[in-house]
């Protein structure tokens, strides 16, 4: 009779564990409080919502059997998680969120590749990445806080947003990028941060901040601005680099270690081009036919030469303000020519500049702190933090 009765139900119980995984599969969020729920899940080679790993989970939640998840995949403060593992994990639709992970110190997904949005803050404990396959597409990353030493298991061909702060151990960022299409930051990382985008042609922002070197031999074209900021590198070179869009600055300050800035094609700068504070900085020549600044000149700082031998416009001020004795006759004609259209200023340490050269109608003022404000038309565009760069104090 007990045989009997187990041959029905055998069938049965099989029809109501399929309908349960079915369920699994197609539901608007599935939550992982342990192993036993994870394995639950084995069967779905696709989950078409959210899967949320609880702040209750710990040791190690590892994700048999999925290949895609058509949602997100979120963790946040699970403080005992130690590894999530998704061997089989190919593509996440949405986000891949962690936050606030404490000793979560393994990634392992093998086969990952794509991605829509990484966004992990807080993961102290995390120094590598198991990403064999690599991700190569996503639109936006956003990494902050780990204890990552490289990103080498993230390699992308393209993105949007690409934001990299606060991760103190960082010291290698080697990505086949060809383009970013709105913002890239990189801040508070390593002082031995090699960054090396060798295949990168356009971008539209760029903020450079704490690197130990910037190599972008294939950068063609920044369609925004382009920003160097407390950096470490005593060289800078852009051999490929030809223009910055309408409003796009280009900014070097307070880089402490730089002797020299190479960007040989360079002929026309968008917004504000602006050198400042870069203390080792004695020569301002590497940029032999730039024609045209949208914005302001702004040259601050210890050098003793300036060479703009193929300047023809700038549409702001020109103000050139150093501590070392100059020579600013071989600029007067920029202002009396009409090659600048805002005030003209130049001012060395020799004697005979003290009262400075200072000409023109003024559309744009220069303050107390000698800082400029170049006027907002021809500035219009900027991003952010480009605009804010032309406010630091030095």
């Amino acid at each position: 009779m007990v045989t009997m009765l187990a041959k029905y139900l055998a069938p049965a119980f099989m029809v109501v564990g399929a309908a349960f995984a079915q369920n699994g599969c197609s539901a608007d969020t599935n939550t992982i409080q342990n192993s036993g729920d994870a394995e639950a899940l084995s069967d779905c080679q696709t989950l078409s919502g959210d899967l949320v790993i609880a702040e209750q989970a710990t040791g190690t939640i590892r994700l048999d059997g999925i290949e895609r998840i058509e949602g997100s995949l979120i963790c946040r403060d699970a403080v005992e998680l130690q590894s999530i593992e998704a061997p089989q994990l190919t593509i996440i639709d949405e986000d891949f969120e962690l936050n606030g992970l404490t000793i979560l110190s393994t990634l392992n997904f093998g086969s990952l590749s794509s991605v829509k949005r990484i966004n992990w803050t807080a993961l102290p404990a995390l120094d590598e990445l198991s990403f064999t396959t690599e991700v190569t597409k996503a639109d936006e990353i956003s990494i902050t806080n780990t204890n990552l030493k490289s990103l080498d298991g993230i390699n992308l061909e393209q993105v949007r947003v690409f934001d990299v702060t606060n991760n103190l151990y960082l010291s290698k960022m080697e990505l086949q990028l060809g383009n970013i299409t709105q913002q890239l930051t990189l801040q508070a990382n390593s002082r031995d941060l090699v960054v090396s985008f060798p295949n990168l042609q356009w971008a539209y922002n760029m903020t450079f901040r704490n690197c130990s070197e910037v190599k972008l031999p294939s950068l063609a074209s920044v369609n925004g601005s382009m920003g160097f900021v407390d950096n470490y590198f005593e060289s800078f070179s852009a051999p490929n680099l030809t223009k910055t869009g309408p409003g796009g600055s280009l900014v070097f300050v307070s880089n402490s270690r730089l002797t020299n800035i190479s960007i040989p094609r360079l002929e026309s700068i968008g917004g504000t081009y602006q050198i400042a504070n870069n203390t080792k900085l004695d020569t301002v020549d590497g940029f032999p036919i730039l024609k045209s600044v949208g914005g302001a000149i702004d040259f601050r700082g210890t050098f003793t030469d300036v060479t703009l031998d193929s300047l023809e416009d700038v549409r702001g001020a020109f103000n050139i303000k150093t501590s070392a004795e100059f020579d600013c006759d071989p600029f007067k004609e920029l202002k009396s020519s009409g090659v600048v259209k805002g005030k003209f200023e130049c001012k060395g340490e020799d004697a005979a500049q003290a009262d400075s050269t200072s000409t023109g109608d003024d559309p744009s003022s220069t303050n107390a702190a000698g800082q400029v404000h170049a006027d907002t038309r021809p500035l219009m565009g900027f991003a952010a933090g480009a605009a804010a760069w032309l406010y630091l104090a030095l």
